[in-house]
C-alpha cells in the first residue's frame, strides 16, 4: 500500500518545529559536523557533510527506527499522509542528510515521498 509521505528537515535555532506526526531532534545525541572547520560552511548538498553525518554512531539504526514507525503510521487505522520532521540545531548539516536518507528507504518501500528543507539555505548559525 503507497502512502504518501512528507519529511521536513529544520534547525530549532531558527524557528518552531514544524507541526509533523513523529519529529526527530538530532540535536543532542548525534554530533554535529558544524564544529568542523572543514565542515562547518558546508551543507548537507555536499558529500562530505553526508559521509560524515552517515558515519555517525547510531545514524544508520536511528533511519531504520524512524523508517519502522513511519511504516507503522501507514498502516494504522485511519492511514493517510504522514509527515515527518528531522531537526537539528540549525538545519544544514544533520537534519536533512538523515531527511534525505529517510527518503530514500521510504521510496524504495513504495512509498511516495517528498522532502523539503526548511532551513537549508540559511546562514551558518554563529554559537
Amino acid at each position: 500500500m503507497q502512502t504518501t509521505i512528507e519529511i521536513v528537515s529544520f534547525g530549532y535555532l531558527h524557528a518552531a518545529p514544524p507541526e509533523a506526526h513523529l519529529t526527530i531532534d538530532l540535536r543532542h545525541h548525534f554530533r554535529d559536523p558544524h564544529v568542523s572547520p572543514d565542515l562547518r560552511y558546508m551543507t548537507a548538498d555536499d558529500e562530505p557533510v553526508r559521509a560524515a553525518v552517515l558515519a555517525t554512531p547510531g545514524i544508520r539504526q536511528l533511519i531504520d527506527a524512524i523508517t519502522a514507525a513511519v511504516e507503522a503510521f501507514a498502516v494504522g487505522p485511519s492511514a493517510g499522509p504522514v509527515t515527518v520532521a528531522s531537526g537539528c540545531a540549525g538545519g544544514r548539516h544533520r537534519a536533512p542528510t538523515v531527511a534525505r536518507a529517510l527518503a530514500d528507504r521510504l521510496t524504495a518501500a513504495g512509498h511516495h515521498v517528498t522532502v523539503r528543507h526548511r532551513d537549508l539555505h540559511r546562514p551558518v548559525v554563529q554559537r
